[in-house]
């Protein structure tokens, strides 16, 4: 069975305020091509279909046009809630949906109920996990703790029994949107827990033939069962080095894997070019840059004039102008933006109870902190979104 695996798509976002909608909708069609072209028995979208719990018109819009157009297709697809998804919105009319070949699973409780397709060599179960937050999921699937470890593997056991039950030989694949260790994180993930990413081992998809991840926006193996396709654009400069594509996964007669990585269109290059402003605007090496958008970190001791404009004449799709004066205490020339880079909204806050109280949080403060962070995080999941849509 010929499997397609792709992952946050973000429908909706932009890159420093350039709309990409357009290069999503080139996406759409590249992935409607590469289903005709190869022979795709199955799609599988590994959740964050949107890029917020209540995404523009557009991106709703554009999203309707994706579920049409694979459903001509005549090949089913499976389709997760993502950390940046709203479920409950999501998941609207999943069962009416689900008649036409698109199978949205975005409720915990239908974790262990499988897409079941058929190929010659008999059968093969997909399911469907959603991203599980701890706090709200942990009784409905019986988690011994408040983890992202404890709820997914409470959800593979569910899943692991439900695949027991099934005729010798019922191959498995599953989709989960997670942070697996091993996985390789850039700018533009949204952190799934308070105070740092919770990664869960790659060992607790053990028992299925494939499990398609989404989440990280790098494409990459964690083992030859466990792979990220990740995005199919780049969503921040940190991407600048990715090659975007989806997996193209050939389940054998017996679950063995083969795979192979599918390129998807780039609306334009990346780059990331740092140095005194004269040097960028002189430097031959940096021609094949003119045509990309642009990172332009300036390292001239004094701030040059006009230096956006002076970029642009030359580098015209320049985005992002940051200084770090060479010579400088470290960090001191760093925007605002740089200093909170790869930082969580726990350590930000400790950094501000550090600088107005000139000593850092005890332990018992960074707990109510912690606890604070975890109560509004739940909260937005629970009201599916409504919370950030207000904001």
């Amino acid at each position: 069975m010929r499997l397609l695996h792709t992952s946050d798509w973000h429908l909706g976002r932009s890159f420093h305020r350039v709309n990409l909608l357009g290069a999503q909708a080139a996406f759409i069609d590249h992935l409607v091509e590469t289903v005709r072209e190869h022979g795709v028995d199955a799609v599988l979208v590994a959740g964050d279909v949107y890029d917020r719990a209540v995404p523009p018109l557009p991106a709703v819009e554009l999203f309707d046009r994706a579920l049409h157009r694979l459903a001509d297709l005549g090949v089913p697809t499976v389709m997760i809630s993502g950390n940046h998804d709203s479920a409950r919105r999501l998941g609207v009319g999943a069962g009416l949906i689900g008649r036409a070949g698109i199978h949205l699973r975005t409720d915990p409780d239908g974790c262990a109920d499988p897409v079941v397709l058929a190929d010659a060599h008999g059968d093969v179960a997909l399911y469907g996990l959603p991203y599980l937050e701890p706090a709200l999921v942990k009784d409905r699937i019986g988690a011994d703790g408040v983890s992202h470890e404890a709820v997914l593997g409470a959800a593979m056991d569910r899943i692991r029994a439900d695949l027991a039950g099934r005729a010798p030989g019922t191959r498995s694949v599953v989709l989960a949107h997670a942070f697996v260790t091993g996985g390789q994180a850039s700018d533009s993930e949204r952190d799934i827990a308070v105070g740092g990413v919770e990664a869960v081992p790659a060992s607790v998809f053990d028992g299925v033939d494939y499990a398609a991840l989404g989440h990280l926006h790098g494409c990459q193996t964690i083992n030859e069962r466990v792979r990220y396709s990740g995005s199919p654009l780049a969503y921040s400069f940190s991407e600048a080095d990715h090659r975007k594509t989806m997996w193209l996964v050939d389940l054998g007669p017996a679950g063995e894997i083969t795979a192979e990585r599918i390129d998807t269109p780039v609306p334009r290059p990346l780059a990331r070019l740092r140095g005194p402003l004269a040097a960028l605007l002189q430097d031959p090496a940096h021609t094949a840059h003119e045509g990309s958008w642009i990172e332009a970190t300036l390292t001239d001791p004094v701030r040059p004039d006009d230096p956006m404009a002076r970029l642009a004449a030359r580098f015209p799709h320049t985005l992002s102008l940051a200084f770090d004066p060479e010579g400088r205490e470290e960090g001191a020339g760093a925007s605002y933006a740089q200093r909170l880079r790869g930082r969580t909204d726990q350590e930000i806050a400790e950094d501000f109870v550090a600088h107005v109280r000139g000593g850092g949080a005890d332990d018992a403060e960074r707990a109510v902190l912690q606890a604070a962070f975890e109560d509004v995080r739940t909260a937005a999941a629970a009201d599916g979104g409504g919370r950030e849509a207000r904001r």
